[in-house]
């Protein structure tokens, strides 16, 4: 049996916390499709085990699994978007201290 990640005893409840809502939500969608779980784990090509973990936002359930049940929802796309750059506030607040610190010293009084 492989051996079990660290990071995945370690998460962030912070981090676990929407995984655990992706779950649910992925199986609201599910539920509101009338899919069965054979079905629907057939879909995505796992078994219902590995479905129900999902559904329950195991963190140990592969990314793809995840990504195909959004495709299956039509919501591919939007995981695209979950790091986007533009998206990335500490990137951006990093950016804008660097660009003000240059400025301070381009308005630096010439001896």
């Amino acid at each position: 049996m492989p051996k079990r990640p660290t990071a995945l005893d370690e998460m962030p409840a912070a981090a676990l916390a929407p995984l655990r809502r992706l779950g649910e939500d992925l199986a609201i969608a599910r539920k509101r499709r009338k899919e069965p779980r054979r079905l629907w784990a057939q879909r995505i090509g796992v078994s219902e085990p590995t479905l129900m973990r999902m559904e329950r936002g195991d963190p140990s359930v592969a990314m793809g699994v995840y990504a195909t049940a959004l495709w299956l929802m039509g919501r591919a796309a939007a995981l695209g978007e979950v790091a986007a750059p533009q998206h990335d506030q500490a990137a951006l607040e990093e950016a804008v201290r660097s660009a003000q610190a240059r400025a301070v010293r381009r308005r630096a009084p010439a001896p």
